[in-house]
């Protein structure tokens, strides 16, 4: 059987189609292609997001900004000198962009003005901490990106 111009493309056509049917069948399938979203309820943290930013915004203007540094045994997170210890309430949520199950929050609790991560719970590599914190019925949020 001889082959025509015509009968040619119609295969090439139909092979480019198959092709590219076979990627994006492959592709939706695929674990490895599985992306979460950063939150399981987007549009309700959309709605707090005013909220969000007048607390950082008080962090800002109060000159209470948080110290985050890394040492031997994790990281410390260390609040102003004008803070009383015992009257802040807040927490501190740790996510990890590459791995939801290693994100973690927890509740803070000071006796002196530093709060200790310990190295055991963090994994090497690029964590976002957001500590959100109430100190005299005024709110306050820092967020920071680090690499431990």
């Amino acid at each position: 059987m001889k082959l025509n111009w015509g009968t040619s493309i119609v295969i090439a056509i139909i092979s480019f189609i198959g092709f590219i049917l076979f990627f994006v069948v492959r592709m939706s399938t695929d674990d490895k292609a599985n992306h979460d979203l950063v939150t399981e309820d987007y549009y309700r943290a959309e709605l707090s997001y005013q909220d969000e930013i007048d607390a950082e915004t008080n962090a800002k203007t109060d000159a209470v900004q948080l110290v985050i540094e890394k040492n031997t045994n994790g990281l410390l997170v260390t609040f102003p000198e004008k803070v009383t210890a015992e009257k802040v309430e807040g927490k501190v949520f740790l996510y990890r962009p590459s791995n939801k199950h290693l994100d973690f929050d927890f509740p803070i609790s000071l006796s002196n003005s530093h709060l200790l991560i310990p190295d055991k719970r963090l994994v090497g590599g690029r964590w976002n901490i957001t500590v959100s914190w109430e100190y005299q019925n005024e709110t306050y949020l820092h967020k920071e990106s680090i690499t431990y």
